[in-house]
């Protein structure tokens, strides 16, 4: 990888590869303490790795993703993405936004998901800023041009990533639009925390999610309704628990998930501050990840659909249960559904959605 700008003792800014017309896609390493380490792409404002430490102070990289920019480019995996312009399913890939029928790309069957076909997971982001110093940073953007993926409006994006007390970091996304639209943005890291580089699944992580009610959904994934209680059920994670615990139980729910891919409804709904929102444990190597949010809801999503037909890092091939995901967002099909909180932004409005991933050792 060439160099594009000298190093300083927080920031290291490289090229990370080309797009096929000659474009080049960057790559931010923001460096912290005790070895800890996030790189950032361009393409797909993606964490393209996390290195933090083990309760020995060994590094390893604890996210799924690539070495090099052509995997990214040749298979669409969502790896450490930032999702939008509407994160999750969107059922019948259509709805009605101020009485009016709005048709969006339809990419899962007759759904649309994570965007549609060309969400920003697949866009290239712009370098806004950059800062150094205790708690480096970088801000990236990206404009929607008005009618992208079927959605209205012109949306303007930024999402900022900083490290925060040395060992942890933040996402804060904004959108502002010169029309109405609707907007959920996400953050799409597949986390292992023993490692991304061993040969072990994540059923032994013990998790816990600050919900006591969740979404079951139908046979294409999408909410069914209201919230349902997780009490008696293998979406009990009000204490902390194995992930793999349940995920065998013959439950009709994670028949049709695969396993997990549920929203919890986090409790307090969509807040001014950020909140426990699940707590992450690695029992063999003491890791732990905690992440607070200030959004509504949580989607887990265990990895159900790597099958190994994708290699990643250090030549492995993904397979089910070798990652899971914490998607903190709005919840799935808000669109269609007044009842759940509202994912409209109007001109004048400013989305915000803040999430802090802290990590220690046990």
């Amino acid at each position: 990888m060439a160099e594009v700008q000298p190093t300083n003792p927080s920031i290291a800014c490289e090229i990370f590869g080309h797009l096929p017309d000659g474009t080049p896609v960057e790559r931010v390493r923001l460096l912290g303490e005790k070895g800890f380490e996030l790189a950032v792409i361009t393409f797909g404002a993606a964490v393209q790795s996390l290195h933090t430490p083990d309760r020995g102070g060994r590094c390893a990289d604890v996210v799924l993703g690539h070495d090099d920019l052509a995997a990214y480019l040749a298979r669409r995996s969502l790896f450490g993405a930032t999702v939008g312009r509407c994160a999750n399913r969107i059922a019948g890939a259509s709805f009605l936004l101020d009485g009016r029928r709005v048709n969006v790309t339809a990419n899962d069957g007759a759904n649309s998901l994570h965007g549609g076909a060309a969400g920003f997971d697949r866009q290239l982001w712009s370098i806004e800023a950059l800062a150094d110093g205790p708690a480096p940073s970088v801000r990236l953007a990206y404009v929607s041009p008005d009618g992208e993926e079927g959605y209205p409006g012109t949306l303007s994006a930024r999402v900022t990533y900083a490290l925060t007390e040395g060992t942890g970091f933040s996402i804060a996304y904004e959108a502002v639009t010169d029309r109405p639209t609707v907007v959920n943005l996400t953050h799409h890291s597949f986390f292992n925390l023993g490692g991304v580089a061993t040969a072990e699944d994540v059923l032994d992580h013990e998790l816990l999610i600050a919900a006591d009610a969740y979404l079951p959904v139908d046979d294409a994934l999408i909410p069914l309704g209201r919230p349902e209680p997780v009490a008696g059920t293998p979406f009990d994670f009000t204490q902390l628990r194995p992930v793999g615990a349940r995920i065998r139980d013959g439950h009709e729910q994670v028949r049709l998930g695969r396993g997990y891919d549920h929203n919890f409804c986090l409790e307090g709904g969509r807040t001014g501050a950020q909140r426990l929102a699940a707590s992450v444990r690695h029992p063999a190597s003491g890791r732990t990840m905690e992440l607070l949010t200030n959004q509504p809801g949580l989607q887990l999503y265990s990895g159900n659909f790597l099958d190994g037909t994708v290699a990643g890092k250090h030549g492995r091939l993904y397979r089910q249960s070798d990652a899971f995901c914490l998607e903190p967002q709005a919840w799935p099909n808000a669109p269609n559904r007044p009842d759940y909180p509202s994912v409209r932004l109007g001109p004048g409005q400013v989305y915000r959605h803040v999430s802090i991933y802290r990590f220690s050792t046990t």
